[in-house]
């Protein structure tokens, strides 16, 4: 529909005179009633009653005058809406995050960002990082917090940047610790006997890096590991910790999830966890772009 015909209708709304509401549209009089007939034809019902003294709204043009009005300030509005969105301060950001990322970089970063960039939405998936990666090359998501292939080969289409490493701790049952089962020197887990404990690990199908990195700290010790039960998640891990089925070995971050029957213990020589953000070097939403920035990422 073209706008016109509607400014003048709201015009002669407001001032309940033709001839105002043309001086006020810069046109004559004769054209500013012709549009207002021909809307009422094309809507067929009158907007306004006249007589010689007076026009005043017809009940249509009553109901129909806010409808109006929201729409022509919807209107004006675009120009700067389109503006915001350019400049990324407002639209749709989609985020995914391995599980491990929930307890170190996640909260800063969502917070940073959303103090920085307030209307837009984040939207968040948890995923790991076997199922981010494709997502990502496919443009399922902007951008995904994952943990990097040892070598951080990661296909074409993506870049990435680091933003956090840690050291693994071991996750062990309170109970082992108390009773003497895990020896503890100076707070540090005894070598020999984590070694020989059963192992809660992630299966090496959805998350290859951090279960190689955690299996290459048993075999550099001269002990394969004993993986006696696996889990996807890691709260599920901590949970499964908790019950007595064994130990495993996590990112520092996790001492933040406190769980009843856990202890967390320091490694000797510990492996260092990488974790950090991906993203397609040619997505150029501007939701995006202002995540880069946020965390010095270029490309």
């Amino acid at each position: 529909m073209d706008l016109r015909p509607l400014r003048h209708f709201a015009a002669v709304a407001d001032t309940l005179h033709f001839g105002r509401a043309a001086e006020r549209l810069g046109m004559t009089q004769p054209p500013l009633s012709q549009s207002i007939i021909n809307l009422e034809r094309d809507l067929g019902a009158p907007l306004f009653v006249r007589s010689k003294r007076s026009v005043r709204l017809s009940p249509l043009g009553e109901q129909w005058l806010p409808e109006v009005l929201a729409a022509l300030a919807a209107v004006d509005e675009l120009p700067t809406t389109a503006r915001r969105l350019r400049d990324g301060r407002t639209g749709l950001l989609s985020l995914s995050f391995v599980s491990t990322a929930d307890y170190s970089v996640l909260p800063d970063l969502v917070s940073r960002y959303s103090q920085a960039f307030p209307d837009v939405e984040i939207r968040l998936v948890e995923a790991t990082s076997d199922v981010q990666i494709p997502a990502l090359a496919g443009a399922e998501r902007h951008a995904g917090i994952i943990i990097p292939p040892h070598d951080r080969a990661l296909p074409e289409p993506l870049a990435y940047r680091q933003l956090v490493s840690e050291p693994l701790v071991a996750a062990a049952p309170a109970a082992w610790i108390e009773d003497g089962r895990l020896p503890v020197r100076n707070g540090v887990a005894a070598p020999e006997a984590l070694l020989d404990a059963p192992l809660i690990l992630f299966p090496r199908n959805v998350a290859p890096a951090f279960h190689d990195l955690v299996t290459g700290y048993f075999d550099a010790q001269g002990r394969p590991a004993r993986i006696v039960q696996e889990a996807i998640q890691m709260q599920t891990i901590i949970s499964l910790v908790s019950a007595g089925l064994g130990v495993a070995l996590v990112p520092a971050s996790l001492r933040n999830l406190a769980r009843t029957g856990v202890g967390y213990l320091d490694l000797a020589d510990p492996p260092i966890l990488e974790t950090g953000l991906a993203w397609r070097r040619d997505d150029q939403t501007p939701t995006l772009r202002g995540l880069l920035r946020l965390v010095g990422a270029r490309g």
